[in-house]
């Protein structure tokens, strides 16, 4: 063979029965192939052609399965996965005030946010979530845990207008947020975001310097919004109009702004979303849960808004399971539109992908299979008897698949989760490790 046609050299060549590569939009190819070196994505071909192009250090073939970029959760709390079924079926204030923040103030700290952490990661890796954007305390912790086991991730600097076990004011809360930003600064797989926690727990001159230092670090801000229709009344008594009116005020609505829920908004607000470029972080199960009520989602996805997509954490939902959250947010975007075609397969698979990349500001590294982005990949099998027979791959992807089907992920051309095994982690650890958290919560005095 001379020198002009010999094969590529490449770290990972995937040959798949199906790609969806999510961009461009709904569109499904049948055996392609992805060609990966240095973590990232060099070509997407059909599988004769990479055969002859390409010899790769590692081959997989994926006959019966279908390749997707890996899902993205644009808004989780993943330490609270030891709080999963603590506190189940309750109002969200009496759920908050009642449980949740009297469990943290006993148990938060930095070992509970990193065992909490790892017990996620496995979790999402299994189910084919290769990215998210988090939201709790201890974010340096968390960075950790994140770093160590190769998991993509925007760290969230928290802010807050009460003392918690992570600061005890305003001031070391802004300190401690440029200490973590600082600290991951220029990491290949990390980045950080703003996460004043919501409207009526962080005050005027806190949302003012968080969007004077999102400007300055180039870093969104993601922030609970217009969630409940209690927390709308009490915007209006005490500031005098409602929460996203206060924050448009402060500056904080751009497209800097990943506003979370977004259940109570009116046809303005809607408009107003999609002409600041603000995201929406729609998390449909945990809002059911908590009856929240119902995000318009079909109504600001034709409005032009970004609308992507999330679990919450585990103390609401009860899971991180991308894939449960894509069906529910169809299903129900259907019944609140009152129209069997809003939020089609496609664009739900979008809203998992591209749309929360996007929301993330990393939509040009990750959220679809394109030449150049980083090699985030998922394989699920579609030849099991619950996806068969096979009409339309990205139907059946949000209406049949479950995240059990995931049995390959990689993060930047890194190997995760191998033909259905966790790759660098150890299974019955983690489930040591969350029992021994089981043991000391339940012992935690509980209200009558």
């Amino acid at each position: 063979m001379t020198e002009s046609t010999a094969p590529e050299a490449c770290d990972l060549l995937i040959h798949a029965g199906l790609v969806v590569p999510v961009e461009p939009h709904g569109v499904v190819l049948e055996n392609h192939s992805v060609a990966v070196r240095g973590g990232r994505i060099v070509a997407l071909l059909p599988t004769p052609a990479a055969r002859s192009r390409f010899a790769a250090k590692e081959t997989v073939d994926l006959p019966g399965s279908v390749l997707l970029p890996g899902l993205v959760n644009v808004h989780t709390h993943n330490p609270m996965t030891l709080l999963r079924g603590v506190a189940d079926d309750l109002p969200l204030m009496q759920w908050l005030t009642g449980h949740i923040w009297p469990i943290e103030g006993a148990v938060l700290g930095s070992q509970f946010c990193a065992d909490g952490t790892e017990l996620a990661v496995a979790e999402m890796v299994r189910g084919g979530t290769t990215c998210c954007n988090e939201n709790y305390f201890f974010p340096d912790a968390i960075g950790e845990i994140y770093s160590r086991l190769g998991f993509r991730a925007r760290l969230g600097l928290p802010v807050i207008e009460f003392p918690s076990p992570w600061a005890r004011d305003n001031d070391e809360y802004f300190a401690k947020a440029q200490q973590v930003h600082d600290q991951f600064v220029g990491h290949p797989l990390l980045t950080t975001a703003f996460v004043p926690h919501a409207p009526y727990t962080v005050s005027d001159g806190s949302f003012e310097k968080i969007r004077l230092l999102a400007d300055q670090l180039d870093i969104p801000v993601h922030c609970h919004v217009h969630e409940t229709a209690q927390e709308i009344a009490d915007s209006v008594k005490q500031y005098g109009v409602r929460p996203l009116a206060r924050l448009q005020r402060l500056g904080i609505v751009n497209r800097r702004l990943i506003a979370v829920h977004m259940t109570q908004l009116t046809p303005e607000e809607i408009e107003l979303c999609a002409e600041q470029g603000v995201s929406i972080a729609h998390c449909p199960e945990s809002n059911l849960k908590l009856a929240s009520g119902f995000a318009p989602i079909e109504a600001l996805r034709r409005a032009g808004a970004n609308v992507a997509l999330g679990t919450d954490g585990c103390a609401s939902n009860n899971d991180l399971d991308m894939f449960g959250e894509m069906r529910t947010a169809a299903l129900l975007a259907k019944a609140v539109a009152n129209d069997a075609a809003a939020v089609d397969a496609a664009y739900a698979l979008r809203m998992a992908t591209l749309n929360s990349a996007r929301a993330m500001d990393l939509d040009s590294e990750i959220g679809s299979i394109e030449v150049g982005k980083a090699a985030d990949l998922i394989a699920v099998r579609l030849d099991e008897i619950e996806t068969q027979p096979m009409y339309h791959a990205i139907s059946q992807l949000v209406y049949a698949t479950g995240r059990h089907q995931v049995h390959w992920t990689w993060i930047a051309g890194a190997c995760k989760l191998r033909d259905g095994d966790l790759v660098d982690m150890d299974r019955g650890e983690l489930i040591a490790k969350a029992r021994e958290w089981r043991t000391r919560i339940a012992a935690l005095p509980r209200p009558a």
